[in-house]
């Protein structure tokens, strides 16, 4: 089963090696090596991190002789940005909703006008 772009940008995001090797890479290309040096694992493992980077679409690497240069793929990172704002406007209205809340419960502010309920009208 092949999984959505976002799914698959998540999965290779859920991987702390892979979210540091991401820092690295945002402020500029770098080899394979380079990115392997700061961790404490074979180069084969760092690449294999990378692939699956590179599956995701988060990362691209070129071949220049022997060096592998790796860049950063801004636009599949603003996917997952572009899915979260949806949510974090949701979660602002709600943390202002329970900010009005508190500060009514402290006295700050005038209660909150509820809406009418038309619920009475249909009882019997």
């Amino acid at each position: 089963m092949e999984m959505d772009a976002l799914s698959n940008t998540f999965a290779a995001l859920a991987d702390p090696t892979r979210r540091a090797i991401l820092a690295r890479l945002a402020q500029g290309e770098c080899t394979v090596n380079e990115l392997a040096a700061p961790f404490d694992m074979s180069l084969p493992a760092v690449s294999k991190h990378l692939r699956v980077l590179e599956r995701a679409g988060l990362i691209t690497q070129r071949r220049e002789a022997q060096r592998r240069p790796c860049r950063i793929e801004a636009a599949q990172i603003k996917g997952v940005v572009d899915w979260a704002e949806h949510y974090r406007a949701l979660w602002e209205q709600r943390l202002d909703r329970l900010g009005d809340y508190l500060d009514e419960l402290q006295g700050n502010q005038p209660p909150i006008k509820k809406a009418k309920s038309h619920a009475r009208k249909y009882r019997k």
